[in-house]
């Protein structure tokens, strides 16, 4: 369908899985990244068109990875949407706030996150 790479960046293989389950269902191609560094190493290597960003993770969290992406000159135009399951009133805000180019909140609805997909992929949003 589309062929785009989406990089997945999750350190919950249960999630991991619905990503990459879903996602290469519809026809993206996806990298998986499950930890902030090495998400920021596989995007300046392989320039994908989409970040999946989780937020917790055990090395440096999602917003510090962003930080990193939007610093380096290769990657600071990447649209990179944040993940997380802080879904309380304002998180949305704060994370569009600190450079995300949307939002998705976890447990993932899956017909939200190919709307949320297909609309960065194609260029509408962002």
């Amino acid at each position: 369908m589309t062929g785009e790479r989406i990089l997945v960046v999750e350190d919950n293989e249960k999630n991991m899985k619905l990503f990459r389950d879903v996602l290469s269902a519809t026809g993206y191609q996806t990298l998986e990244a499950t930890t902030g560094g090495e998400a920021v190493e596989m995007a300046t290597e392989h320039a994908p068109d989409l970040v999946l960003m989780d937020i917790q993770m055990p090395d440096i969290d999602g917003v510090e990875a962003l930080r990193r992406l939007r610093a380096d000159q290769r990657t600071a135009s990447l649209r990179v949407l944040a993940v997380t399951a802080q879904a309380m009133q304002g998180d949305r805000e704060h994370f569009l706030a600190a450079g995300f180019d949307g939002y998705l909140s976890k447990p993932v609805n899956v017909q939200e996150l190919l709307g949320t997909v297909r609309q960065h992929c194609d260029g509408r949003v962002g």
